[in-house]
């Protein structure tokens, strides 16, 4: 995540500074200059605008006063408090925003050495993978000497306005920022893993198991650094509508705390140990508050110890941040970004992540097998022919963490276009030793399946049994290009790397040591009324498939005479004559025990249809049978690229 820093337009901060410190002048950023395109494309601000400096908007201009709070920010008259909801939970996690605000204490005003001052500034934002330093002078718009995008409740502190002048150079102009998502500015902000939750559609104020285990994430996200903001849709009539209950529809919150409270007074509360679940939020505009239960001044507070009530910081003003049940949040709250810093750090005290990165584009082309850009999987002619990613799980089971992210279009807004394009994956269990791209979906099962959202980041949590797996990045429709970053985290390292070739390369010695005459997909679904192995009863069967040479086995199926092994393997044949051949094995401690096995022909000719076998002996006893039968289908094509 803290890789080194790409300059924004190649401007190289220190060497800028210096010149201007060497010239005696202020900077002036000829990238994002003081004119109107900077402010607006289409929806100028409501009076005349002046740009001033700040040492013309206050006498003692900080970048900082009394240190860096959620409170310090309010919103401005552009309607970004996604952004500014992010810039509050910044402020409230050092180890980010001494990133996102690199040397800080030298860009500090000092007032003993002005000469030093050169109008200059520059911040780091995590951009599609990399940081970005992003350079700035100090200009900012003003109507009638007020700053009148985001600015400080102190007159004199800086740091927010600076900071959204910087994310505005990024997009084009400020009126770039009106509208936006909240998780978007927290990932530029962090690297970390951005998750929309819909909050309304899982409707988890109505069952309270889910509502449980929602709240032990955010918990846990909040407790190891992560990041939660939270919103309620609204109509485009209702956006900023304040409700009677005081919170406002199509507004951006800051989650500022996340908390299991202990109810009661004294020695009895630890006795009874009754606590609720509560979660604290801040407005962007710095007031206006929830009106309900655990609100400011609700009689709820009373049932709280004055020792429990000092730890939380419970404070009666209207400063734009309120406690309520997380009850109450999940029934009101329609939408929630969750980002989690995921730890890659080899050595912490927290879960550990193994991540892999990967960059790409989805393309056009008139070659099906050159195309890169196929839809979903709706799209059943197409689908294929997206990118494709190759993974392993190793573990038994384990859980995986898949983030796809398109770029930021915001910058394009000014020529009517900026909105992203509806994006997601899914995620093909396949062949044990598959390493070619797929074209055809035979036994292949798609376990996972991301939301479809013109989101920037599309998220995903799920459990993968072991085996390989195909993560296929699709656009919703075919023919749709862009560009993406997915982003894949297992316990251990999976192997994740790009599927770019269709078949077996022809090499210069093929032609001595051959080449392949066919493909051979073959699904072994499971095995039944096998004969008793162990001496307690049952046995703990696995599969081994072998053709020419190559081999490829199951995982051990434990204390059972009828196991499910779904397992497949495709096998490029360059003597498409010798058969292959299924072996079924028990696993003992000293020597594995021979079960049985099926040879196939694997003809072109064959059926493609599931086929339940009996077991046969081996080697001149083959064609004696063995207790129990077996279930496979076979498929074989003489086209290398048929599967």
């Amino acid at each position: 995540m803290f890789s080194s820093v790409v300059p924004y337009k190649n401007q190289h901060y220190a060497e800028l500074k210096r010149n201007c410190i060497n010239d005696k002048t202020l900077f002036e950023d000829a990238e994002f200059p003081v004119i109107n395109s900077s402010l607006y494309f289409k929806k100028p601000p409501p009076g005349l605008v002046e740009w001033k400096r700040p040492a013309e908007i206050s006498n003692a201009p900080s970048l900082f006063v009394e240190g860096i709070s959620a409170h310090d920010l309010n919103q401005g008259v552009v309607g970004n408090c996604w952004f500014v909801a992010a810039c509050s939970c910044l402020a409230m996690k050092p180890e980010l925003w001494k990133r996102v605000i690199p040397d800080h204490k030298e860009q500090e005003w000092d007032p003993k050495h002005p000469e030093n001052y050169a109008g200059i500034f520059h911040f780091q934002f995590w951009i599609f993978g990399e940081w970005v330093d992003v350079v700035v002078d100090d200009r900012l718009p003003t109507i009638n000497k007020e700053l009148i995008y985001c600015h400080s409740n102190e007159k004199n502190e800086f740091w927010s306005a600076l900071l959204e002048k910087a994310y505005a150079k990024l997009s084009g102009c400020y009126e770039s920022l009106e509208g936006g998502n909240t998780g978007d500015a927290v990932v530029d902000f962090s690297g970390a893993v951005a998750e929309a939750i819909d909050l309304g559609a899982e409707e988890y104020y109505k069952d309270q198991t889910k509502q449980d285990q929602l709240f032990e994430d955010l918990l846990k996200v909040y407790d190891r650094g992560g990041i939660i903001s939270c919103s309620i849709n609204a109509d485009p009539h209702e956006i900023e509508l304040k409700m009677s209950n005081g919170l406002v529809k199509g507004h951006a919150y800051s989650v500022t705390a996340v908390k299991e409270v202990r109810l009661g007074h004294g020695l009895l509360a630890y006795f009874k140990n009754e606590t609720i679940s509560l979660i604290r939020m801040r407005n962007p505009w710095g007031q206006t508050e929830w009106k309900g239960a655990w609100s400011d001044t609700s009689e709820e507070w009373s049932k709280v110890g004055d020792m429990e009530r000092g730890n939380l910081g419970i404070t009666v003003a209207d400063d734009g941040e309120f406690w309520m049940s997380f009850a109450d949040w999940c029934k009101l709250f329609t939408n929630a970004d969750v980002c989690r810093v995921i730890n890659t750090a080899l050595i912490s005290v927290h879960k550990t992540w193994n991540e892999v990165v990967h960059f790409g584009s989805w393309t056009k082309n008139a070659e099906p097998l050159l195309n890169r850009c196929g839809g979903c999987a709706n799209n059943k002619p197409t689908f294929l022919q997206n990118p494709q990613f190759l993974f392993d799980v190793t573990k038994e089971s384990d859980e995986v963490l898949i983030s796809l992210q398109q770029k930021d279009m915001k910058i394009h807004r000014r020529f009517g276009q900026g909105e992203n394009i509806t994006i997601g994956f899914s995620v093909i269990k396949v062949e044990l030793n598959r390493k070619y791209r797929m074209h055809d979906i035979l036994t292949q099962q798609c376990v996972q399946t991301s939301t479809f959202i013109n989101a920037r980041t599309v998220f995903m949590r799920c459990t993968l049994e072991q085996g390989r797996y195909v993560l296929i990045p699709t656009t919703f429709k075919p023919y749709t290009l862009g560009d993406y970053m997915i982003r894949v985290f297992t316990d251990v390292d999976s192997g994740c790397r790009e599927l770019t070739e269709d078949k077996p390369q022809v090499k210069c010695w093929s032609s001595f040591l051959g080449y392949p005459q066919a493909v051979t997909h073959i699904y072994v679904h499971g095995a039944g009324e096998l004969q008793n192995q162990d001496s307690t009863g049952g046995a703990d069967p696995y599969v081994i498939i072998h053709c020419e040479g190559r081999s490829v086995r199951s995982t051990i199926k434990k204390d059972t005479l009828n196991p499910e092994f779904t397992t497949s393997a495709i096998f490029f044949r360059k003597k498409p004559r010798k058969p292959l051949t299924v072996e079924v094995w028990n696993s003992n401690a000293v020597k594995d025990e021979f079960m049985g096995q099926v040879v196939l022909s694997g003809s072109v000719k064959d059926t493609f249809s599931p086929q339940r076998l009996q077991l046969r002996k081996r080697g001149r006893q083959m064609a004696d049978e063995m207790p129990g039968t077996i279930s496979v289908r076979i498929v074989t094509s003489t086209q290398l690229t048929a599967m």
